[in-house]
């Protein structure tokens, strides 16, 4: 109260009246709807693309979001088609506002995109060349302003609870989905054919799983693989089929078996909170929303900003997936680990954030450039800015050893550069080059292994 009355003047007494008699008069929910109703009855968002993230957390995620919005009822119907939902939130006033949902799969959302009749593309893979390339009219669709990030996903390999199978490598993997192992036998397992059950060619999950499965051994998905829409069926028909293997999003796991997958050198890793949270496990992949760069649409910049949000990220948990918040957790640390990170980790805890960094530089990327703050955040709230933090950098393989050394020392120092802004003192900062792999050097998948670790004491 003493604001109001420092700034008080007799001659503000008319004002002072009518926003008292606003603020007691009216709901709070009219008052925290400030986004504009489109006119004629057109949605104010259109969202297009991933099943794997429209199957629900995009529909608990605009519920929610209109709920703080101010929309007190929230409903929602099943659209024309499959995979398609209409949400509608109306006011205390009786107002109403629709968002529109097609999950037919991540390209589709890029293809709304570049064709206008999407605002934002859900997407469980990151945009093709081919893709930005038709946005590059409108700005740079791989920078901050059109690339977020709002969890993280693990591609899960499944098979039926009876297979007594446990883990698979990437190059089984593609051996098994190219036909080339058509027989459980071949994999140490009881006699019998494979089945092999796949997503569709629309599909983000198949994108991904096609580039660090397939593509890294040249292999092609085999022709008798049956494909699908939905990853929830997929898992059922998994569950049918003693003989079956398959892969799916995190949160259509259900009943199945997940295996544990190893790529190259690395040790094998199963799809759980804390390895897709670092983004260690070998298939672990970014969900994400594209929008048009430059975008002036008041609504999309407001559900973005509330998909990074606490409250919009506790949907990615509740989905299935894994959210971007930062805990501390006590690893196992493997026993092929180098002397001096056994030392550094010693009585630490690390923490469940990795950064990761632009192809072929030390350049931060957009889900890094976020997690700063994040980390900011976690360390203020825990006492940890005054020398409690290690910040140890790895590389991929280098033919010069010295150069990997550096290179990873210069990832973490990029780290070290960014929280420096805002007040962390560090305990160390190190970089082992090439040491603990997370995934093959000879694939795609040797980004992973260009990271740095984050352990507080």
């Amino acid at each position: 109260m003493s604001s109001l009355q420092d700034t008080y003047r007799p001659s503000h007494t008319i004002a002072w009246v009518i926003l008292a008699f606003v603020c007691y008069a009216l709901p709070w929910s009219v008052l925290a709807a400030t986004l504009p109703l489109p006119a004629n009855g057109q949605p104010a968002l259109r969202i297009h693309g991933s099943n794997t993230i429209g199957a629900q957390l995009s529909l608990l995620m605009v519920r929610g979001f209109l709920k703080e919005q101010g929309f007190e009822r929230v409903v929602s119907q099943n659209g024309l088609q499959e995979n398609e939902r209409l949400v509608i939130g109306t006011r205390a006033d009786g107002k109403s506002v629709r968002i529109e949902m097609a999950a037919h799969g991540s390209s589709t959302g890029f293809q709304g995109l570049i064709s206008g009749e999407a605002d934002i593309a859900a997407a469980s893979r990151p945009i093709k060349s081919s893709e930005a390339l038709k946005l590059e009219s409108l700005g740079d669709s791989r920078g901050a302003g059109s690339e977020h990030v709002i969890g993280i996903d693990g591609i899960a390999i499944i098979v039926n609870p009876a297979n007594p199978l446990a883990s698979l490598s990437t190059e089984d993997l593609a051996r098994v989905f190219s036909g080339d192992i058509q027989d459980w036998k071949a994999l140490q397992g009881p006699a019998g054919p494979i089945h092999l059950y796949a997503r569709d060619d629309r599909s983000g999950t198949f994108d991904t799983f096609k580039e660090l499965v397939m593509a890294s051994s040249g292999k092609s998905l085999a022709a008798t693989a049956e494909r699908f829409e939905s990853n929830d069926a997929l898992s059922a028909a998994i569950l049918k089929d003693p003989n079956g293997i398959g892969f799916v999003g995190l949160a259509a796991i259900g009943k199945a078996k997940t295996l544990t997958v190893s790529d190259g050198q690395a040790l094998p890793l199963a799809p759980t909170t804390n390895t897709i949270a670092t983004e260690d496990y070998p298939l672990s992949r970014r969900l994400f929303f594209y929008t048009r760069p430059l975008e002036t649409n008041p609504w999309v910049k407001a559900l973005v900003s509330y998909a990074q949000s606490p409250a919009g990220q506790q949907w990615v948990n509740l989905s299935g997936f894994v959210a971007q918040e930062i805990m501390a957790v006590r690893p196992v640390v493997p026993s092929n680990a180098p002397d001096s990170y056994q030392a550094l980790t010693t009585s630490a805890q690390r923490l469940s954030v990795n950064f990761r960094f632009a192809e072929g530089s030390a350049t931060l990327d957009n889900k890094a450039n976020r997690d700063i703050q994040r980390l900011l955040d976690y360390l203020k709230q825990n006492d940890k800015l005054d020398k409690k933090v290690t910040l140890i950098g790895f590389s991929d393989t280098k033919e010069n050893l010295k150069r990997a050394e550096l290179l990873s020392k210069l990832r973490a120092m990029a780290v070290r550069r960014e929280l420096n802004k805002g007040g962390v003192i560090f305990h160390d900062i190190v970089g082992l080059g090439e040491a603990l792999p997370v995934a093959s050097n000879a694939s795609n998948n040797r980004l992973k292994n260009r990271r740095v670790e984050v352990w507080v004491h």
